[in-house]
């Protein structure tokens, strides 16, 4: 009988993730000052419970047993991001206990025989610089180049891979047109505004950083999605899948690899709100999209579900996984009126995201065929995971967590990322979101991704049955037929 065994190629990372505002606390601590999410936190309604980010999982004081947990869990990477607004407040002068953070957790994981692996703006923008504009004025990718070139003077030494963005899409058109987080507009031109700067920021960056360093792996990473029309064969729905697929994905991937912005985005744009694509015409520069679209070494593909869409409202309306509030909101994709998004009767998790790792290796095949592969650029997935309301148990004086649904999609996403392997995606590692439970943006403390438990008034960590299964695939570097029990 031959072997149900699949094993991961001898070079592929296993690593988890997380993100400076989400985890480190100590926000007001050492120098740090407000970050547009500190801000957030603060107007009624924005977050759940008005959480916010003052402790979250103090990783800024526990980050020693941290980087142990994960040594223990033989975790191979750790993807982390250092706030902009802890090591130069205000978008000021540096702060030297701020880069001194940064620089013990960097030793502390290459200490453990962990590969650090940077990202350097993941949405925490210092108020200060928002007062003045934040992404929608061309000055804030100036600050942000000097930044990155800032944390490679304190950290290029021993940091090998840095990331410039995480998520771009949801630092523009999800803060700046939805208004669903941080800054918390909403506006079609400031969205527009703020991912072409965006981006303008993450080429200046990668440019300098490379003109210093040759040996660096440097890369941005894109949240994307599958777009599939309700009936593949209608018109009007494959027209309603290609408008999620221009503004989710193509927005960014075009730019970044192509040089240009989808011209077909941009036409509806124009015809729905003509001043707002008269701005975006006069923010992009001349020569700004041949930065933009400069060289990368790798590109993080961030993936959590697909969305199935179709020109016709459904009879039973798709539940949305965004927070509840009685703010104003508004949608993030412009011009896509008459677009709506309908259930594909999948396994949900909490967030009411479908289970839907088949999407993954069709993405991971479609950035690579298009994208990626011609632009000699390698794949990372850098976040998938799932919410799930987990129930702790405590056996034998220690804390349990039993999440067998989330056992199973890790498992399944593994699986996903193996079959692009053999379809001939070059993708060179996975990366769990989350190492921890933490703050979830707008849900405050209401959803828990870790496949460690954080218990939020007493800090202390539990390995979730997710993380000792992830920990035992790594291990084994193979995902065999069955999890062990």
């Amino acid at each position: 009988m031959p072997s149900l065994a699949r094993p991961f190629p001898e070079s592929f990372l296993f690593g988890a993730a997380t993100a400076a505002f989400q985890v480190e606390g100590a926000a007001h601590e050492d120098g740090r000052r407000d970050s547009i999410w500190d801000a957030f936190c603060r107007v009624p309604g924005a977050v759940i419970n008005g959480d916010d980010g003052e402790v979250a999982c103090d990783q800024y004081h526990l980050y020693r047993d941290d980087v142990a947990l994960m040594k223990r869990m033989g975790l191979q990477t750790y993807r982390f991001s250092t706030s902009w607004s802890r090591v130069r407040p205000d978008g000021g002068a540096i702060n030297p206990a701020g880069v001194d953070y940064y620089s013990r957790l960097v030793d502390e994981l290459l200490g453990a025989g962990i590969l650090p692996w940077l990202t350097l703006y993941h949405w925490d923008l210092p108020q200060a610089l928002q007062d003045g504009g934040g992404w929608t004025v061309r000055d804030t990718a100036e600050r942000f180049t000097e930044y990155a070139l800032d944390m490679h003077e304190a950290l290029g030494d021993r940091v090998k891979v840095w990331t410039t963005l995480n998520e771009p899409w949801c630092s523009s058109f999800l803060s700046y047109t939805a208004g669903i987080h941080a800054p918390g507009h909403t506006s079609v031109a400031e969205g527009m505004l703020a991912s072409h700067h965006l981006l303008l920021g993450h080429g200046q960056a990668v440019r300098e950083l490379r003109a210093r360093d040759s040996s660096l792996e440097l890369g941005i990473t894109l949240n994307l999605t599958v777009a599939d029309a309700v009936d593949p064969t209608d018109e009007a729905d494959a027209a309603a899948a290609a408008k999620i697929d221009g503004r989710f994905n193509r927005w960014f991937l075009d730019p970044v690899f192509r040089g240009f912005y989808p011209a077909d985005v941009m036409a509806d744009i124009r015809a729905a709100d003509p001043a707002a694509a008269d701005a975006f015409d006069a923010a992009v520069q001349p020569g700004d999209l041949d930065v933009i679209s400069t060289r990368l070494d790798a590109l993080g593909v961030n993936y959590y579900h697909g969305e199935l869409v179709g020109a016709q409202p459904p009879a039973q309306p798709a539940r949305s996984g965004d927070a509840p509030t009685d703010r104003e909101v508004a949608s993030p994709f412009p011009a896509a009126d008459g677009v709506y998004w309908h259930d594909r009767g999948l396994p949900q998790t909490s967030m009411f995201w479908d289970v839907q790792p088949e999407g993954l290796t069709r993405l991971l095949n479609r950035v690579w065929d298009e994208y990626a592969q011609p632009a000699g650029t390698v794949l990372y997935v850098t976040e998938n995971g799932a919410a799930y309301d987990d129930e702790p148990t405590t056996e034998d004086g220690d804390v349990r967590v039993h999440d067998a649904e989330r056992v199973d999609f890790v498992r399944a996403h593994l699986g996903a990322v193996l079959d692009a392997v053999e379809d001939g995606v070059d993708v060179r590692g996975y990366f769990y979101w989350s190492l921890l439970d933490n703050f979830e943006w707008a849900w405050g403390y209401e959803k828990r991704f870790g496949i460690v438990r954080v218990d939020y008034d007493t800090q202390e960590r539990a390995v979730k049955d997710s993380g000792r299964e992830y920990g035992r695939i790594i291990a084994a570097r193979t995902l065999d037929a069955h999890p062990a029990p």
